[in-house]
């Protein structure tokens, strides 16, 4: 018998993928879960799926804006007032760059995640998305490895494969989180709303959390 394993699919643009991503690793509820982040492109799953872009639909995108305030303060996780200026910005390099971390340095994948995450959605700044932004910060938290090196052919691919992963799984929008409880069985989930489902689907004690209560 095998602990509870949780695979997150993620693109630095989406609001809810990081929530997901900040309650996954701070919230207690998760804490024996073995969680494998990874870097898709949110444009292509939803061009894959013919899905518009949530801007795109009207009164959806004013819905999805208070939704992200709302499960922000929910489970505490820092987060911009004002939508970023520049959103949404288009996160191809950076997530090419992401995907060439995780195969180059993964040990360092969830660090660097959290950092860009936080500086385009608590800090507000969506320039973090141009290479002249971020690859300083690689730079300097990577330096044994070629920056240049990580937004190459090999590393868009990497990223086309997980998008297509994701998709082939059923994914259709972020987060998508792909479960497997400690009887062996897997389910996909979608939603940072959905993440009590998550919970119970792999038998953990959400006591220790109460913002699970909104979840109920």
């Amino acid at each position: 018998m095998t602990g509870p394993k949780i695979t997150l699919y993620f693109d630095i643009v989406s609001p809810f993928s990081y929530i997901a991503f900040h309650v996954l690793k701070t919230s207690p509820v998760f804490s024996e879960c073995q969680i494998e982040y990874v870097p898709i492109l949110l444009r292509d799953l939803l061009q894959r799926c013919q899905n518009p872009p949530p801007i795109g639909v009207k009164n959806k995108f004013q819905w999805i804006n208070k939704e992200r305030l709302y499960w922000s303060d929910r489970f505490n996780v820092p987060m911009s007032i004002p939508i970023p200026e520049g959103f949404p910005a288009p996160t191809v390099d950076l997530q090419i760059a992401l995907a060439g971390v995780s195969i180059q340095a993964p040990e360092q994948l969830t660090t660097l995640t959290e950092r860009f995450y936080s500086i385009f959605w608590a800090e507000g700044n969506t320039k973090i998305t141009n290479q002249e932004v971020f690859q300083p910060i690689l730079q300097h938290e990577l330096p044994d490895n070629g920056v240049s090196d990580l937004i190459n052919e090999h590393s868009k691919e990497v990223l086309g494969k997980n998008t297509e992963i994701a998709f082939n799984g059923g994914a259709f929008g972020l987060p998508w989180l792909v479960c497997t409880n400690s009887e062996g069985q897997t389910e996909g989930f979608w939603g940072i709303d959905h993440l009590g489902r998550v919970a119970d689907f792999l038998h953990l004690d959400t006591s220790s959390d109460k913002a699970f209560n909104s979840l109920l």
